[in-house]
Protein backbone atom coordinates (compact mmCIF):
# COMPACT_ATOMS: atom_id res chain seq x y z
CA UNK A 1 0.00 0.00 0.00
CA UNK A 2 2.82 2.35 0.91
CA UNK A 3 4.49 1.55 -2.41
CA UNK A 4 1.29 2.31 -4.39
CA UNK A 5 0.79 5.53 -2.46
CA UNK A 6 4.35 6.59 -3.15
CA UNK A 7 3.95 5.82 -6.85
CA UNK A 8 0.70 7.79 -6.98
CA UNK A 9 2.34 10.75 -5.29
CA UNK A 10 5.21 10.59 -7.74
CA UNK A 11 2.77 10.47 -10.66
CA UNK A 12 0.84 13.48 -9.38
CA UNK A 13 4.09 15.35 -8.79
CA UNK A 14 5.25 14.56 -12.31
CA UNK A 15 1.90 15.68 -13.78
CA UNK A 16 1.96 18.89 -11.74
CA UNK A 17 5.52 19.53 -12.84
CA UNK A 18 4.55 19.00 -16.47
CA UNK A 19 1.66 21.44 -16.13
CA UNK A 20 3.91 24.04 -14.51
CA UNK A 21 6.48 23.60 -17.27
CA UNK A 22 3.77 23.90 -19.92
CA UNK A 23 2.43 27.05 -18.30
CA UNK A 24 5.93 28.45 -18.21
CA UNK A 25 6.39 27.69 -21.89
CA UNK A 26 3.01 29.13 -22.95
CA UNK A 27 3.52 32.40 -24.81
CA UNK A 28 2.05 35.58 -23.39
CA UNK A 29 -1.08 36.84 -25.17
CA UNK A 30 -0.39 39.18 -28.09
CA UNK A 31 -1.31 42.78 -27.33
CA UNK A 32 -3.46 44.75 -29.78
CA UNK A 33 -3.65 48.52 -29.39
CA UNK A 34 -5.87 50.99 -31.20
CA UNK A 35 -5.38 54.66 -32.04
CA UNK A 36 -8.45 56.35 -33.48
CA UNK A 37 -9.42 59.81 -34.59
CA UNK A 38 -13.07 58.93 -34.02
CA UNK A 39 -15.29 58.94 -30.93
CA UNK A 40 -14.77 56.39 -28.17
CA UNK A 41 -18.26 54.94 -28.65
CA UNK A 42 -17.68 54.26 -32.35
CA UNK A 43 -14.27 52.72 -31.68
CA UNK A 44 -15.67 50.46 -28.96
CA UNK A 45 -18.44 49.30 -31.30
CA UNK A 46 -15.79 48.28 -33.82
CA UNK A 47 -13.66 46.42 -31.25
CA UNK A 48 -16.75 44.57 -30.01
CA UNK A 49 -17.11 43.20 -33.55
CA UNK A 50 -13.38 42.51 -33.96
CA UNK A 51 -12.85 40.07 -31.09
CA UNK A 52 -15.38 37.46 -32.37
CA UNK A 53 -13.63 37.60 -35.75
CA UNK A 54 -10.28 36.99 -34.05
CA UNK A 55 -11.86 34.09 -32.13
CA UNK A 56 -12.87 32.48 -35.41
CA UNK A 57 -9.26 32.63 -36.58
CA UNK A 58 -8.00 30.97 -33.41
CA UNK A 59 -7.04 34.04 -31.36
CA UNK A 60 -9.08 33.69 -28.18
CA UNK A 61 -9.55 36.70 -25.91
CA UNK A 62 -7.27 36.59 -22.87
CA UNK A 63 -5.54 33.38 -23.87
CA UNK A 64 -4.06 34.42 -27.23
CA UNK A 65 -4.76 38.13 -27.58
CA UNK A 66 -5.59 41.12 -25.40
CA UNK A 67 -7.38 44.15 -26.80
CA UNK A 68 -5.86 47.11 -24.97
CA UNK A 69 -8.11 50.08 -24.10
CA UNK A 70 -8.31 52.20 -27.26
CA UNK A 71 -6.96 55.73 -27.44
CA UNK A 72 -9.47 58.00 -29.17
CA UNK A 73 -9.17 61.65 -30.18
CA UNK A 74 -12.88 62.43 -30.80
CA UNK A 75 -11.96 64.41 -33.91
CA UNK A 76 -9.34 66.54 -32.11
CA UNK A 77 -6.23 65.86 -34.14
CA UNK A 78 -3.92 67.82 -31.87
CA UNK A 79 -4.37 65.03 -29.30
CA UNK A 80 -3.12 62.26 -31.60
CA UNK A 81 0.68 62.58 -31.07
CA UNK A 82 0.26 62.34 -27.30
CA UNK A 83 -2.15 59.44 -27.62
CA UNK A 84 0.27 57.69 -30.00
CA UNK A 85 3.02 57.99 -27.38
CA UNK A 86 0.69 56.39 -24.82
CA UNK A 87 0.00 53.53 -27.23
CA UNK A 88 3.71 52.88 -27.81
CA UNK A 89 4.34 52.90 -24.05
CA UNK A 90 2.02 49.90 -23.73
CA UNK A 91 4.37 47.86 -25.97
CA UNK A 92 1.70 46.40 -28.26
CA UNK A 93 2.43 43.74 -30.87
CA UNK A 94 0.24 45.50 -33.43
CA UNK A 95 -1.48 48.89 -33.62
CA UNK A 96 -4.86 49.37 -35.30
CA UNK A 97 -5.54 52.87 -36.61
CA UNK A 98 -8.70 54.67 -37.70
CA UNK A 99 -8.41 57.77 -39.93
CA UNK A 100 -5.49 59.18 -41.89
CA UNK A 101 -4.37 61.57 -39.10
CA UNK A 102 -4.26 58.67 -36.62
CA UNK A 103 -2.28 56.58 -39.10
CA UNK A 104 0.24 59.36 -39.58
CA UNK A 105 0.59 59.86 -35.81
CA UNK A 106 1.27 56.15 -35.31
CA UNK A 107 3.78 56.13 -38.18
CA UNK A 108 5.65 59.05 -36.63
CA UNK A 109 5.71 57.26 -33.28
CA UNK A 110 7.10 53.91 -34.50
CA UNK A 111 8.65 52.26 -37.52
CA UNK A 112 9.07 48.93 -35.73
CA UNK A 113 5.53 47.94 -34.69
CA UNK A 114 3.10 46.71 -37.36
CA UNK A 115 0.29 49.19 -38.05
CA UNK A 116 -3.04 48.04 -39.51
CA UNK A 117 -5.35 50.68 -40.99
CA UNK A 118 -9.09 50.30 -40.48
CA UNK A 119 -10.84 51.98 -43.41
CA UNK A 120 -8.37 54.81 -43.92
CA UNK A 121 -9.10 56.98 -46.93
CA UNK A 122 -6.77 57.06 -49.98
CA UNK A 123 -3.55 55.93 -48.23
CA UNK A 124 -1.43 56.31 -51.37
CA UNK A 125 -2.69 59.84 -52.05
CA UNK A 126 -2.04 60.77 -48.41
CA UNK A 127 1.49 59.30 -48.48
CA UNK A 128 0.75 56.60 -45.90
CA UNK A 129 1.78 53.67 -48.10
CA UNK A 130 3.89 53.47 -51.25
CA UNK A 131 1.51 51.26 -53.21
CA UNK A 132 -1.75 49.41 -52.53
CA UNK A 133 -0.29 46.11 -53.73
CA UNK A 134 3.00 46.41 -51.87
CA UNK A 135 2.61 49.04 -49.14
CA UNK A 136 6.23 48.97 -47.93
CA UNK A 137 7.17 49.99 -44.41
CA UNK A 138 5.20 48.87 -41.39
CA UNK A 139 1.70 49.96 -42.51
CA UNK A 140 -1.03 47.98 -44.29
CA UNK A 141 -4.75 47.31 -43.76
CA UNK A 142 -8.03 48.41 -45.28
CA UNK A 143 -8.87 51.63 -47.09
CA UNK A 144 -11.61 53.23 -49.12
CA UNK A 145 -11.60 55.76 -51.94
CA UNK A 146 -12.87 58.79 -50.07
CA UNK A 147 -13.80 61.06 -52.96
CA UNK A 148 -15.44 58.27 -54.97
CA UNK A 149 -17.52 57.32 -51.91
CA UNK A 150 -18.64 60.92 -51.46
CA UNK A 151 -19.56 61.21 -55.14
CA UNK A 152 -21.64 58.01 -55.01
CA UNK A 153 -23.39 59.15 -51.84
CA UNK A 154 -24.12 62.50 -53.49
CA UNK A 155 -25.61 60.68 -56.49
CA UNK A 156 -27.91 58.70 -54.19
CA UNK A 157 -28.90 61.92 -52.38
CA UNK A 158 -29.79 63.51 -55.73
CA UNK A 159 -31.80 60.43 -56.67
CA UNK A 160 -33.64 60.56 -53.33
CA UNK A 161 -34.38 64.30 -53.67
CA UNK A 162 -34.22 65.22 -57.38
CA UNK A 163 -35.27 68.83 -56.74
CA UNK A 164 -32.11 69.79 -54.83
CA UNK A 165 -29.77 72.07 -56.76
CA UNK A 166 -27.08 72.65 -54.14
CA UNK A 167 -25.29 70.73 -51.41
CA UNK A 168 -23.11 71.81 -48.49
CA UNK A 169 -19.88 69.91 -47.80
CA UNK A 170 -18.46 70.60 -44.32
CA UNK A 171 -14.78 69.71 -44.11
CA UNK A 172 -12.05 69.81 -41.50
CA UNK A 173 -8.98 71.59 -42.92
CA UNK A 174 -6.84 69.69 -40.41
CA UNK A 175 -7.58 66.38 -42.15
CA UNK A 176 -5.09 65.12 -44.74
CA UNK A 177 -7.63 64.62 -47.49
CA UNK A 178 -9.80 67.70 -46.98
CA UNK A 179 -8.02 70.02 -49.43
CA UNK A 180 -8.00 67.35 -52.12
CA UNK A 181 -11.71 66.63 -51.61
CA UNK A 182 -12.69 70.30 -51.73
CA UNK A 183 -10.93 70.60 -55.08
CA UNK A 184 -12.28 67.43 -56.66
CA UNK A 185 -15.93 67.27 -55.58
CA UNK A 186 -17.38 70.52 -56.99
CA UNK A 187 -16.99 69.36 -60.63
CA UNK A 188 -18.77 66.10 -59.75
CA UNK A 189 -21.60 68.06 -58.13
CA UNK A 190 -21.80 70.33 -61.18
CA UNK A 191 -22.11 67.27 -63.44
CA UNK A 192 -25.19 66.30 -61.42
CA UNK A 193 -26.71 69.76 -61.82
CA UNK A 194 -25.78 70.91 -58.34
CA UNK A 195 -23.63 73.63 -56.81
CA UNK A 196 -21.35 72.65 -53.93
CA UNK A 197 -20.76 74.89 -50.92
CA UNK A 198 -17.54 73.83 -49.14
CA UNK A 199 -17.49 74.96 -45.51
CA UNK A 200 -14.41 74.64 -43.25
CA UNK A 201 -15.11 73.63 -39.64
CA UNK A 202 -12.44 73.07 -37.00
CA UNK A 203 -14.74 72.11 -34.14
CA UNK A 204 -18.30 72.21 -32.79
CA UNK A 205 -17.96 75.95 -32.13
CA UNK A 206 -18.03 76.46 -35.91
CA UNK A 207 -21.29 74.59 -36.54
CA UNK A 208 -23.69 77.47 -35.87
CA UNK A 209 -21.82 79.75 -38.26
CA UNK A 210 -21.74 76.95 -40.83
CA UNK A 211 -25.52 76.63 -40.80
CA UNK A 212 -25.91 80.41 -40.97
CA UNK A 213 -23.84 80.37 -44.16
CA UNK A 214 -25.92 77.50 -45.51
CA UNK A 215 -29.11 79.48 -44.84
CA UNK A 216 -27.67 82.62 -46.40
CA UNK A 217 -26.76 80.76 -49.60
CA UNK A 218 -30.06 78.83 -49.53
CA UNK A 219 -28.19 75.57 -49.92
CA UNK A 220 -30.61 72.66 -50.05
CA UNK A 221 -28.80 69.61 -48.61
CA UNK A 222 -25.82 68.55 -46.47
CA UNK A 223 -23.25 65.85 -47.26
CA UNK A 224 -21.00 64.53 -44.47
CA UNK A 225 -17.65 62.92 -45.24
CA UNK A 226 -16.45 59.99 -43.07
CA UNK A 227 -14.26 62.40 -41.14
CA UNK A 228 -13.67 62.01 -37.39
CA UNK A 229 -14.84 65.48 -36.34
CA UNK A 230 -17.99 65.32 -38.45
CA UNK A 231 -18.83 61.72 -37.59
CA UNK A 232 -18.33 62.33 -33.88
CA UNK A 233 -20.90 65.16 -34.01
CA UNK A 234 -23.18 63.68 -36.69
CA UNK A 235 -26.25 63.62 -34.45
CA UNK A 236 -26.01 67.34 -33.67
CA UNK A 237 -25.34 68.14 -37.34
CA UNK A 238 -28.34 66.09 -38.51
CA UNK A 239 -30.57 67.74 -35.90
CA UNK A 240 -29.51 71.19 -37.09
CA UNK A 241 -30.05 70.20 -40.72
CA UNK A 242 -33.57 68.96 -39.99
CA UNK A 243 -34.43 72.21 -38.18
CA UNK A 244 -33.51 74.04 -41.40
CA UNK A 245 -35.47 71.57 -43.52
CA UNK A 246 -32.35 70.09 -45.12
CA UNK A 247 -31.79 66.43 -46.02
CA UNK A 248 -28.47 65.13 -44.69
CA UNK A 249 -26.50 62.25 -46.20
CA UNK A 250 -23.46 60.60 -44.63
CA UNK A 251 -20.79 58.26 -45.95
CA UNK A 252 -20.53 55.19 -43.72
CA UNK A 253 -22.13 52.16 -42.14
CA UNK A 254 -25.93 52.28 -41.67
CA UNK A 255 -25.11 52.29 -37.95
CA UNK A 256 -23.70 55.80 -38.44
CA UNK A 257 -26.98 57.21 -39.80
CA UNK A 258 -28.14 59.70 -37.15
CA UNK A 259 -31.83 59.71 -36.16
CA UNK A 260 -32.54 62.85 -38.18
CA UNK A 261 -30.32 61.99 -41.14
CA UNK A 262 -31.87 60.98 -44.47
CA UNK A 263 -29.44 58.35 -45.75
CA UNK A 264 -26.04 56.74 -45.34
CA UNK A 265 -23.93 54.75 -47.77
CA UNK A 266 -20.73 52.86 -47.03
CA UNK A 267 -19.01 49.70 -45.81
CA UNK A 268 -20.20 48.20 -42.53
CA UNK A 269 -18.11 48.04 -39.39
CA UNK A 270 -18.52 44.25 -39.48
CA UNK A 271 -16.90 44.13 -42.90
CA UNK A 272 -13.96 46.17 -41.62
CA UNK A 273 -13.73 43.94 -38.52
CA UNK A 274 -13.45 40.82 -40.67
CA UNK A 275 -10.79 42.39 -42.89
CA UNK A 276 -8.84 43.68 -39.89
CA UNK A 277 -8.91 40.28 -38.17
CA UNK A 278 -7.37 38.69 -41.26
CA UNK A 279 -4.50 41.21 -41.24
CA UNK A 280 -3.86 40.69 -37.53
CA UNK A 281 -3.90 36.92 -38.04
CA UNK A 282 -1.44 37.13 -40.93
CA UNK A 283 0.96 39.41 -39.03
CA UNK A 284 0.86 37.26 -35.89
CA UNK A 285 1.69 34.24 -38.05
CA UNK A 286 4.77 35.95 -39.43
CA UNK A 287 3.68 38.04 -42.43
CA UNK A 288 5.46 41.32 -43.08
CA UNK A 289 3.09 44.33 -43.44
CA UNK A 290 5.30 45.66 -46.23
CA UNK A 291 4.15 42.83 -48.49
CA UNK A 292 0.48 42.61 -47.47
CA UNK A 293 -1.68 44.41 -50.09
CA UNK A 294 -4.08 47.06 -48.83
CA UNK A 295 -7.66 45.80 -49.15
CA UNK A 296 -10.74 47.78 -50.04
CA UNK A 297 -14.23 46.69 -48.92
CA UNK A 298 -16.24 44.84 -51.52
CA UNK A 299 -19.72 45.93 -50.44
CA UNK A 300 -21.33 49.26 -49.54
CA UNK A 301 -24.64 49.27 -47.67
CA UNK A 302 -27.39 51.82 -48.16
CA UNK A 303 -29.64 52.93 -45.29
CA UNK A 304 -32.59 55.30 -45.77
CA UNK A 305 -34.80 56.90 -43.14
CA UNK A 306 -38.44 57.03 -44.24
CA UNK A 307 -39.21 58.82 -40.97
CA UNK A 308 -36.83 61.68 -41.77
CA UNK A 309 -38.09 61.82 -45.36
CA UNK A 310 -41.65 62.29 -44.05
CA UNK A 311 -40.50 65.01 -41.65
CA UNK A 312 -38.91 66.83 -44.62
CA UNK A 313 -41.87 66.28 -46.95
CA UNK A 314 -39.80 64.11 -49.31
CA UNK A 315 -41.45 61.37 -51.37
CA UNK A 316 -38.73 58.77 -51.76
CA UNK A 317 -38.61 56.88 -55.08
CA UNK A 318 -39.81 53.28 -54.59
CA UNK A 319 -36.88 52.04 -56.70
CA UNK A 320 -34.44 53.55 -54.21
CA UNK A 321 -36.21 52.01 -51.24
CA UNK A 322 -36.04 48.60 -52.92
CA UNK A 323 -32.25 48.95 -53.24
CA UNK A 324 -31.76 49.90 -49.60
CA UNK A 325 -30.14 47.41 -47.26
CA UNK A 326 -31.86 49.04 -44.30
CA UNK A 327 -35.02 51.17 -44.19
CA UNK A 328 -35.72 53.14 -41.02
CA UNK A 329 -39.48 53.56 -40.56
Amino acid sequence: MRRRTALALLAWAALAGARIAQAQRAPAPRRIAMLSGFAASDTKAFLDLLQPELDRLGWAAGRDVVLLPPRTADGRYERLPGLAAEVIAERPDVILVQSAPATRAAMQATAAISIVMVGTGDPVAYGLVADLRRPGGNVTGSSYLADESLVKTMQILKEAVPRIGSVALPYNPGNDGAVKTVKELPPAASAMGMKMQALPVKGPADFDEMFRLIARERTEAVLLAPEPLLRTHRVALADAALRQGLPLAIVGDPAYLPPNGLLSYGPTRLQYARITARYVDAIFRGANPAGLPVEQPAKFDLAISVRTAKALGIALPPSLLLRADEVVQ
